[in-house]
């Protein structure tokens, strides 16, 4: 193996932190342009398209706080990315699912990060819904982070080692 090689790791997969945050922050902004706010426009009998500003974390967690929430998620957002740049950083190329997922984390936690920071909010937009139930609105980030950390899951369950000490990838 050359040295290169050796040195290799997951900031390989930087590019897929990028395009999520360009093609999320990209349709934030279509959705705040072009939908009009809580009004729903339906795509699928199960999908619409809402334009909804969440002030607080996932599932509007701390919405209502008052403002101060804000500086909370924006300092512990600029904390996950710094230790997941690290993590990247430390972590060999494959297995690949290591380093896409965390990629994909990363660029999920920078989109809403960017959000609050210019906006004070994050723009949702995809609205999921079955039969008068309804699952909080969620964007492109949100489903970047929600599949990066199914990868981080397959990970611990299926990644690493084995019993035998042997290399699973």
């Amino acid at each position: 193996m050359t040295e290169i090689a050796a040195k290799a790791s997951a900031l390989r997969w930087l590019w897929i932190t990028l395009l999520v945050i360009v093609l999320d922050l990209g349709s934030k902004y279509l959705a705040d342009t072009l939908l009009e706010y809580a009004r729903p426009i339906p795509v699928l009998p199960i999908f619409d398209l809402t334009l909804l500003y969440n002030k607080g974390a996932a599932f509007s967690f701390l919405s209502g706080a008052g403002g101060w929430q804000r500086w909370l998620f924006i300092l512990i957002a600029g904390g996950v990315s710094a230790l997941l740049l690290i993590w990247m950083r430390r972590t060999p190329v494959r297995p690949w699912w290591l380093g896409v997922g965390l990629a994909l984390l990363l660029g999920g936690a920078l989109g809403n990060l960017y959000d609050r920071i210019v906006y004070g909010h994050v723009v949702d937009f995809i609205s999921v819904h079955y039969a008068g139930w309804y699952f909080p609105a969620f964007n492109l980030a949100d489903s970047a982070i929600t599949l990066g950390a199914g990868l981080l899951i397959f990970d611990m369950l299926f990644g690493g080692k084995s019993a035998a000490g042997e290399d699973k990838t």
